[in-house]
């Protein structure tokens, strides 16, 4: 039990979220060079690049230069075991990524220091608030022409409604960047451009002293003295306490390409965050240093290896210890399992894993058992952890195969992608499989369903995108669908696991479904 406890210690489990290109892979790949667990940082920029961000695995992700699934990865640093879930950034996959914020103890928000708080920042923040979950924010591309740093985080302050307290504070951006002043240790790491590349050096750095005059111009020094003395005066003290509740964020400035400040945020980051917490599973808040195994699934992804033809369920452990080969009891399954296969990720790198403890990220074989949300435990603790809403679809399209002699190639292919979470199938009412229409969050996973059917599954496909901007499934147990009285653009449906639901093209025809037939009861998300 004592090596338990020391493990579940040493973890912390971190999302990376942000708009896309604010840098966030970029990020993810510095810490990972810190922890040793790669030599080279991969380059996300552009679509023929030789190297490719270390988290991006899928062809699609590397041909786009964006992040489409969530990637885990793990690696050690002075003393710790980090475990990283890096998210799309791109908003047609926000609900991975919010899934992914649902096996994370906290989150590192990204901002362009150019461009501030963008909409799919504001997004994904909403869900951190929604889980009260700590936010640590990195001011990135500090080396390039940015935003006055005041402006900055009033704009975080007012536009995501969190309280920040700045740890460090930039000198200049962009070609007179000088580095970061730090507020505690009253040191300045300078930032020292050169013709091949730049170095930087840390400085003892009492405001005021003639001596900054030469280090960072009197200019720079003169803006610092006022800049500080604001900051003392106006800006919320750090407390730690509030950071661990998730209303105070502490804000760092650096530049991720250029490794400026990176190694100083993990620092102070690894020492603010908390091992695993407490976890709820009905009125009862589950301890992670239990010996009793717990985990949820929060992510499947199918074909991560075209010749193997497999299917990965990844877990979060919520407490106690895993060995490989165990038996589980799945909850949803009600049936003892072995859990098989067991593996931790570098992007598609693979390695088997032996033990693993609560706060991991594991994947395991799945011979198509299991669904997003499921919980996994030892018998002897039957614990359920909340499953995972799923999300109302925005965007809808019929969806036929080529060739009709692939329909089974078709079906499977459609199927395991749905079950991943990324689509949403539905049927005809009173019909069968013929007709799938395909739901989707964001647009861009129609591209990505259309090149994974045709890479992976090798089936052709034509889609016809449908006028549906609306869904809401029907709550009423024991109801008859097909004598609901609604407006002619509404379509009748089902979903992939039976449930029935409404198609609306306006949200007037929502209203009109209700006044029409009393007593009906619509939802907006699915939690079965």
């Amino acid at each position: 039990m004592g090596n338990t406890i020391e493990e579940v210690k040493k973890r912390r489990t971190f999302a990376i979220i942000s708009h896309p290109d604010a840098g966030k892979t970029t990020l993810t790949e510095k810490f990972l060079l810190y922890g040793g667990a790669i030599n080279l940082a991969g380059s996300v920029k552009g679509r023929k690049a030789a190297k490719h961000a270390v988290s991006d695995w899928m062809e699609i992700e590397k041909e786009r230069g964006i992040s489409v699934t969530s990637s885990v990865l793990q690696f050690n640093y002075d003393g710790f075991c980090i475990n990283i879930l890096d998210t799309p950034g791109h908003q047609d996959f926000s609900e991975d990524t919010y899934r992914t914020l649902m096996a994370a103890d906290s989150a590192v928000m990204v901002i362009d220091g150019s461009k501030g708080v963008e909409a799919q920042t504001i997004k994904l923040f909403k869900v951190c608030v929604m889980r009260g979950i700590p936010i640590f924010t990195f001011v990135n591309k500090m080396d390039r022409e940015a935003r006055d740093p005041f402006e900055l985080v009033d704009e975080i302050e007012n536009v995501l409604g969190i309280r920040t307290c700045p740890i460090n504070w930039p000198i200049g951006s962009g070609k007179n960047f000088k580095g970061v002043y730090d507020r505690n240790t009253e040191t300045i790491s300078r930032f020292i451009a050169s013709d091949n590349g730049h170095k930087i050096e840390s400085v003892e750095a009492k405001l005021g002293d003639s001596n900054l005059d030469d280090l960072i111009t009197k200019e720079f020094h003169d803006q610092l003295v006022d800049d500080i003395e604001l900051l003392d005066g106006a800006s919320d003290e750090f407390d730690l306490e509030k950071v661990r509740a998730g209303k105070l964020s502490p804000i760092f400035f650096g530049s991720a390409l250029t490794n400026f400040g990176v190694e100083t945020f993990l620092q102070h980051f690894l020492e603010m965050t908390t091992s695993p917490l407490a976890r709820k599973s009905g009125d009862v808040e589950v301890d992670p240093f239990s010996e009793d195994f717990s985990a949820f699934v929060f992510k499947i992804q199918a074909n991560m290896n075209k010749a193997h033809r497999d299917r990965i369920a990844f877990m979060r452990i919520c407490s106690g210890k895993f060995n490989a080969g165990m038996e589980a009891f799945h909850v949803q399954g009600n049936k003892k399992i072995r859990l098989s296969q067991p593996q931790q990720m570098m992007a598609q790198e693979r390695k088997h894993v032996e033990e693993a403890y609560a706060g991991d990220i594991i994947g395991i074989f799945d011979p198509g058992i299991f669904s997003i949300g499921d919980t996994l435990c030892t018998a002897s603790n039957k614990v359920k952890y909340a499953g995972i809403p799923t999300f109302a679809p925005e965007h809808f399209a019929r969806v036929r195969q080529v060739d009709t002699m692939k329909r089974k190639q078709f079906m499977k292919g459609i199927e395991q992608i749905a079950l991943e979470g990324a689509i949403q199938i539905f049927q005809e009412f009173n019909t069968g499989m013929e007709e799938i229409i395909v739901g989707v969050v964001g647009i861009l996973q129609f591209e990505v369903l259309q090149y994974r059917l045709q890479n992976e599954y090798n089936v052709e496909i034509r889609m016809e995108q449908l006028p549906y901007e609306h869904v809401r499934w029907i709550e009423n147990e024991d109801i008859d669908v097909s004598a609901l009285s609604v407006t002619s653009d509404t379509k009748k449906v089902k979903d992939f696991k039976g449930n029935p639901l409404l198609l609306f093209t306006h949200p007037w025809s929502i209203q009109t479904a209700l006044e029409r037939n009393e007593g009906l009861i619509l939802g907006e998300v699915s939690d079965n």
